[in-house]
């Protein structure tokens, strides 16, 4: 089934989505609005993006010492993007936006993803920036900052690592010093001078539009000139490429933040990657976000959306991998049917999906792809509900949303790299080669176990703080919706066994949680919280396929091809992937010393 069909299905027959038209927020819309959505997004992503996939690969972003160049194609697709409104999608209709709901403003945008997502970078960190600036930035900000790159005519960045920091935020070292005695009086903000340098910066520098919003994160010294020591002394700002006047309007000076070289990268190459200096000249005008001390809290605002994309993201590229070996299998011969001894010459080669180990291939992607899609779909729901629920639904989504983020980044950051990496085994040795898209599907999905929150930083955070915050209240929320669907399955013959299995499971998680911090030393318990988070993201997994497997029985829709599919790619899950969590859970019980012991001369 193609990315629309499974995103309908999700939409419409799973998660009920326009249940949400009731409310008031979104009154104005019906199915059919949700459907234009898509199909805008479906559409320009077809024509502007995905012919140019190969294009801003190959033709990266280069620096000639004055200006970032880029492909035609970029500028001419995020432009087309921009004049759709996309980016302000789900902000309010006074401000030019669309209200839509999260849920269908990621069904939309996963197309992007899908098509190109090195040209979708672009505006996906827009969207996340004038977010943050509208949850916490002033008013003025909002109409200076946040409205231009709602339109698209500027876009933005978030700058939080640094060169000898990386994601050890507490020891970042750019500093933020106020610019003069009247600092506070500027209308855009207290206005400071920053010094620094910051890395990884995807769109840090290129010439789609005449100014970029950076957020950067930096510390204000203390009265004795000192930065403040850990994560509580750091600030946010507002740091415009180039300088503006206090309506808004370009002055055409740059500010003090230059382009120090470029990131060649492994995939991922349509958008610019740059490390920038901040007041090379003296210090690079900034205007504070918030209070003192709060960035963290800010951009976090935004990071939790932000994985929640970076999940998306890479189960849509697992999508395109598997759509491509998907009609690579259906068309490819080789090899005969091993019933005729499989050398029988004079035989015809049979097409290679007809052969047990490729189906096997291909039902682990399915899984993944239409799992990873639920996943990300499913908190997206649980953001519109934090927003618009009554009050007792929203406090419970909420909790839900921070037990689930690790996960919704995570897993599909890691399985659907698997999953490309099984449409580039099907591919065989032309997999291996430019000739097909497939390699570049995997080079371009490796960046997204690493941005945002490694793999292992996320793995931290479930084990040691969202597994246990309040007495284990989150986990024992998740942990009551899961049963609910596992009764909800129980008395169908065809989901029972998987409904037990994943009892089992969702018992031993438990069980392990509880004896990984049987100690008082949180070295021995989180030694092992990488093998947690994948037994957790696979016994989530699990839930989520069950939920849709008891969804198509309930409706009576099991007949149908497509949900024929879709309960294959349940069976396959729970059969091969589900027994994984016991391996995983098992070093975590035993709250195992085997990384924690071994000497570093050993290796």
């Amino acid at each position: 089934m193609s990315t629309r069909d499974t995103l309908d299905f999700l939409l419409y027959d799973w998660l009920r989505v326009e249940r949400l038209t009731e409310r008031e927020r979104f009154a104005d819309h019906s199915r059919a609005t949700f459907d234009a959505v898509l199909d805008t997004c479906e559409r320009l992503t077809r024509e502007k993006f995905a012919p140019f996939n190969r294009l801003v690969d190959i033709d990266e972003p280069r620096f000639d010492g004055e200006r970032v160049h880029l492909p035609q194609a970029t500028h001419d697709a995020l432009h087309a993007y921009a004049a759709t409104g996309m980016i302000a999608a789900s902000q309010d209709a006074g401000i030019g936006g669309m209200q839509l709901p999260c849920v269908v403003e990621k069904a939309a945008n996963a197309f992007l993803s899908q098509a190109c997502i090195g040209m979708g970078g672009y505006v996906l960190l827009t969207h996340g920036n004038a977010g943050l600036l509208m949850a916490h930035g002033t008013t003025r900000q909002r109409e200076v900052f946040a409205a231009r790159e709602f339109t698209g005519e500027w876009f933005g960045t978030m700058c939080l690592s640094e060169p000898q920091a990386g994601s050890s935020l507490s020891d970042i070292a750019t500093r933020a010093v106020p610019d003069g005695p009247e600092f506070e009086s500027d209308p855009l903000g207290p206005r400071y001078r920053l010094v620094g340098n910051k890395m990884w910066i995807s769109a840090g520098e290129h010439e789609i539009t005449p100014n970029i919003v950076h957020l950067v994160l930096a510390k204000i010294p203390g009265p004795d000139g000192k930065l403040p020591a850990g994560a509580k002394g750091i600030s946010l700002f507002i740091v415009p490429k180039r300088h503006i006047d206090a309506d808004g309007n370009l002055t055409g000076e740059r500010n003090d933040v230059s382009l120090a070289g470029l990131n060649h990268k492994l995939g991922f190459r349509g958008t610019s990657n740059a490390l920038l200096n901040f007041g090379e000249k003296g210090g690079a005008t900034g205007y504070l976000v918030g209070q003192p001390g709060e960035g963290l809290r800010c951009m976090f605002h935004m990071m939790n959306e932000a994985r929640i994309g970076v999940g998306l993201g890479a189960t849509m590229l697992g999508a395109a991998g598997y759509e491509a070996s998907l009609a690579y299998a259906k068309q490819r011969t080789q090899g005969r049917p091993i019933s005729a001894g499989g050398k029988d010459a004079a035989m015809p080669p049979v097409r290679l999906i007809e052969h047990a180990d490729i189906r096997r291939m291909l039902l682990a992607q399915k899984s993944i792809v239409e799992g990873g899609m639920a996943l990300a779909l499913y908190c997206a729901r649980l953001v519109d509900e934090q927003r618009t629920g009554e009050a007792g639904s929203a406090a419970e989504a909420a909790t839900l949303l921070e037990m689930l983020t690790p996960i919704a980044k995570s897993w599909p950051s890691e399985w659907a790299l698997e999953a490309n990496s099984l449409a580039i085994q099907i591919h065989g040795g032309y997999g291996y080669t430019r000739d097909f898209p497939v390699e570049q599907h995997w080079r371009d999905n490796r960046l997204n176990m690493i941005h945002e929150g490694t793999h292992g930083i996320q793995a931290l955070d479930l084990l040691g703080r969202k597994a246990v915050m309040q007495g284990g209240a989150g986990l024992k929320l998740l942990a009551h919706r899961i049963d609910a669907t596992i009764a909800r399955a129980l008395p169908r013959a065809r989901l029972a066994a998987h409904a037990n299995a994943l009892a089992q499971a969702l018992q031993r998680l438990g069980a392990a949680t509880r004896a990984a911090w049987a100690t008082a030393l949180p070295e021995d318990a989180l030694a092992n919280a990488t093998p947690y988070l994948q037994a957790f993201g696979h016994t989530i997994l699990a839930w989520l396929w069950l939920d849709v497997g008891a969804s198509i029985l309930d409706a009576g829709a099991a007949g149908s091809t497509a949900n024929v599919g879709r309960l294959a790619a349940l069976d396959y899950f729970m059969r091969y992937e589900l027994p994984k969590t016991d391996a995983w859970l098992r070093v975590v019980e035993s709250r195992d010393r085997t990384c924690r012991d071994v000497p570093e001369d050993a290796f």
